[in-house]
């Protein structure tokens, strides 16, 4: 192999995986939620994550974990009223916020998951500790609670986790007969984020409020792997959003990993898997997905979603359909 040859492979290598051979260029994606999101609430969506993934991005590129990195995204959303996740949850019938959240670890298939918490700030966070801390993979009610309690996390007053939205959007659910319609108005959608680190690892993170005025004790696609996330370091990542019953009847999720892991490319086979539940359940959804090579997917079949991911210090963002704006990744 001749001089020339060996500079020109060196300089493919550093462009497709970083200055050490090897290692895989970090890449974060975000969404903050599929559905009908009214106007007034697109720049603070678009904000939240646009901060998402600045707050994920600093841990990677920090070289940081790709588990490390989802959470703290989704920790940035759960933290923003704009997104139904921890505070901005809507409600249930009761007036109640109940959360629920899932993480993966596409190294070794690990998970993490919790339902029905109510008197926490982070979901997420104690879905992490499942993963690392727990024989078991999903915890629910107060059986969550204890782990929680066990680990360090402490609790909050329910009502500091109730926005002004949430409760707006409950009062705006009930029909002329003064009950409920479980979802029509008001759900603001999931939010989630999905990474690879430099050393190639997939992580996945789900995390939201589920639909407003749900029955109480209603659990969702969210903590249900496979279906709300799903993380395979040999194939990719992949959050969903939108009507959880429909995405858990269709395993979308790994509907998604599948396709990817039979050629499909992720922008494709996250299309495919979204239309296949749409067009079979009458009910709309997104996705985000990243393939092990870093390839990005998204889609939605909703009227909006938000979205963004950090690639090469830029991040791409958007919330209407066939709308991808870009930034500089320091750009506030």
């Amino acid at each position: 192999m001749n001089f020339i040859v060996m500079i020109t492979i060196f300089i493919y290598l550093n462009i497709m995986f970083g200055v050490n051979s090897g290692k895989m260029q970090p890449i974060i994606i975000v969404h903050g939620g599929a559905g009908d999101i009214p106007e007034s609430r697109i720049n603070g969506k678009l904000e939240g994550v646009k901060e998402a993934v600045r707050v994920g991005y600093k841990i990677l590129s920090s070289g940081g974990s790709a588990l490390d990195s989802v959470e703290a995204a989704v920790v940035s959303m759960e933290n923003d009223e704009y997104f139904n996740a921890g505070y901005g949850s809507v409600l249930n019938v009761r007036g109640e916020v109940e959360m629920e959240a899932s993480i993966m670890c596409g190294k070794n298939l690990d998970v993490g998951a919790v339902t029905l918490i109510r008197d926490f700030k982070h979901p997420i966070s104690i879905a992490h500790k499942v993963l690392t801390d727990s024989p078991h993979s999903l915890l629910g009610g107060e059986g969550a609670k204890i782990f929680a309690l066990d680990k360090g996390f402490e609790t909050v007053p329910p009502e500091s986790l109730i926005s002004e939205n949430a409760k707006h959007a409950l009062e705006s659910s009930k029909n002329e007969f003064g009950r409920t319609e479980i979802g029509i108005k008001g759900d603001v959608g999931t939010v989630g984020a999905v990474a690879i680190d430099s050393n190639g690892h997939i992580a996945v993170a789900t995390s939201t409020g589920g639909m407003s005025g749900k029955a109480v004790g209603r659990i969702g696609d969210t903590p249900q792997i496979g279906s709300g996330t799903y993380a395979d370091d040999q194939v990719g990542g992949v959050s969903t959003t939108g009507h959880g019953e429909s995405i858990l009847k269709c395993c979308v999720a790994h509907s998604i990993i599948k396709y990817m892991g039979g050629g499909k490319d992720a922008s494709t086979a996250t299309t495919l898997a979204i239309q296949e539940m749409t067009k079979r359940l009458n009910n709309t959804a997104g996705a985000i997905t990243l393939s092990k090579s870093g390839d990005v997917g998204v889609y939605f079949s909703s009227n909006r979603m938000a979205w963004a991911y950090v690639k090469n210090n830029k991040i791409y963002y958007g919330i209407d359909h066939d709308q991808t704006l870009v930034t500089d990744l320091n750009e506030k």
